[in-house]
């Protein structure tokens, strides 16, 4: 798949997008209730002859009403744009989330944003998708007025896993659980996270294990341990094995992300990363001595190297 178009409020919209079928919502993750949401958007897309186009947020709406109260968000703007073309969208509308479209009714949102900004022809929503002050705008409003002023709506029900509805919210607690194969079941992909490659305390070259070093967001709720990963640089795709934690045999400090990457050598300082977990191996523990941990860690490595090469889910990089 190519990279969606990433378009800003007053940038100038393609003739391409005139009429465009418009998938909206936080998208966070991109889980499988999100790719109902897309399927359904596509399907239109394609009987009607439009381009496929989301119109998403950032910050999530729960950081810009309780500022306060970390989230744990499942995937940054970047991510999301990725993970978006992915699934075949071809623009995304990265809209800021602020106190001037907090305050936006739901009439002018439809009016000045979906019609004005994104020119949308069509809106596919799921069934919970409320916007406008005091979400006042519902399905039912959007059907109602969406359909008045000419466009095609479509509302898509809730999906569900068995008996429970997939949600990012039950994606944070099997992330925060450790529980990774619940979470890749409800997101339909593998989980991701990305940032730039930072210089760490260097301890991982002395104990034989050099790392890569990542600082993800403090609300992060990812459980603390060790996981097979796969990394991705540029195009390239490394297996590795990772850390993420406070290093509690060593100083106890701010998490991070430490990747060992196998059968590799180079200088990946400031370059930016996207780590995929494949498997979650063991949670944190704090040892009596150096050499117990490097004994660990050997075990460590062995442990992810039979998950990789056990691995039978498709991966998703390079994304």
């Amino acid at each position: 798949m190519s990279k969606p178009l990433i378009l800003h409020p007053g940038d100038a919209v393609p003739a391409s997008l005139e009429g465009a079928v418009l998938a909206i919502g936080n998208f966070d993750g991109v889980h499988r209730g999100h790719q109902a949401v897309l399927a359904m958007a596509a399907g239109l897309a394609k009987r009607m002859g439009r381009r496929l186009a989301v119109l998403t947020f950032a910050p999530h709406p729960r950081q810009f009403f309780k500022p306060d109260a970390p989230l744990f968000v499942l995937t940054e703007a970047s991510e999301k744009a990725a993970l978006l073309g992915h699934y075949g969208v071809d623009a995304v509308y990265l809209w800021p989330f602020d106190a001037a479209l907090a305050g936006t009714s739901a009439t002018d949102f439809l009016d000045r944003i979906v019609i004005g900004a994104c020119h949308a022809g069509a809106v596919v929503v799921g069934h919970d998708f409320h916007f406008g002050k005091g979400r006042e705008g519902s399905p039912d409003f959007l059907r109602r007025e969406g359909e008045a002023r000419g466009l095609t709506i479509a509302i898509v029900p809730a999906f569900r896993d068995g008996t429970d509805a997939v949600s990012s919210s039950a994606i944070r607690k099997a992330l925060h659980d450790g529980d990774i194969a619940r979470a890749h079941g409800l997101l339909g992909h593998r989980f991701t996270v990305s940032s730039e490659i930072v210089h760490g305390d260097k301890r991982g070259r002395l104990l034989g294990y050099p790392t890569a070093n990542m600082i993800l967001d403090p609300g992060h709720e990812l459980r603390h341990g060790i996981y097979a990963v796969r990394m991705q640089v540029g195009d390239a795709i490394h297996n590795g094995v990772a850390s993420f934690g406070r290093r509690p045999t060593f100083d106890d400090g701010a998490p991070r992300l430490e990747t060992f990457l196998f059968d590799f050598s180079g200088d990946l300082y400031g370059r930016m990363a996207r780590v995929e977990l494949v498997a979650f191996l063991r949670g944190e523990a704090k040892f009596a001595s150096v050499e117990a941990l490097i004994e660990q860690m050997d075990r460590d490595s062995i442990a992810a190297r039979e998950a990789l090469a056990s691995d039978v889910i498709p991966s998703l990089l390079p994304l």
